[in-house]
């Protein structure tokens, strides 16, 4: 079974790890399942989640995969990238949310980049509840050597506090 590359993505270690690329408004928190107008996750023994504010919050990790154990011959086989990530709203107040991951080569230069269009919940049209986002990377070409992944967003009503779109549960898996 392939691991998770991506280092404390429910927030177990508050913001460890994730590096602040954009941290407007009240800034990042970590809150607990399932928060104020929330809702429970649907997988068992995710306790906490990521929230963004009323300004855009966004976070990254960047992996570097021949730290992380993998050879140049296993990369340059372009083996199978899978990313996945979960967000959801609040009850009470609309969020975007957006993310894009990348595949990079030794000097950072982007290979190939799945970036799905910003998405707009609305809890007078949607239930706002988890919902997954996934991607399979394939035929990229050799020279990967290490993948940039970012997500975040912000409420649009610019409410004072943490009303803005909730992460957690974020994975990037190399099947090699």
């Amino acid at each position: 079974m392939s691991r998770n590359l991506l280092k404390n993505p429910y927030g177990e270690e508050e913001l460890e790890f994730w590096d602040l690329t954009e941290n407007g408004g009240s800034q990042w928190k970590v809150e607990d399942m399932p928060g104020d107008c929330g809702f429970d996750f649907c997988i068992d023994g995710v306790t906490k989640y990521f929230a963004t504010s009323f300004e855009l919050c966004l976070k990254r990790q960047v992996i570097d995969l021949l730290a992380e154990g993998f050879s140049a011959e296993q990369l340059d086989a372009q083996p199978a990238v899978m990313v996945e990530d979960w967000y959801c709203g609040r009850t009470d107040c609309g969020c975007t949310y957006q993310m894009a991951t990348s595949l990079l080569d030794e000097n950072h230069e982007v290979i190939q980049e799945f970036k799905p269009e910003e998405v707009t919940l609305d809890p007078d049209s949607d239930d706002c509840s988890w919902k997954q986002i996934s991607h399979t990377f394939s035929d990229y070409g050799p020279g990967m050597r290490l993948i940039s992944f970012e997500h975040g967003g912000h409420d649009t009503k610019f409410w004072d506090g943490w009303f803005g779109v909730r992460v957690t549960g974020s994975s990037i898996t190399v099947d090699v």
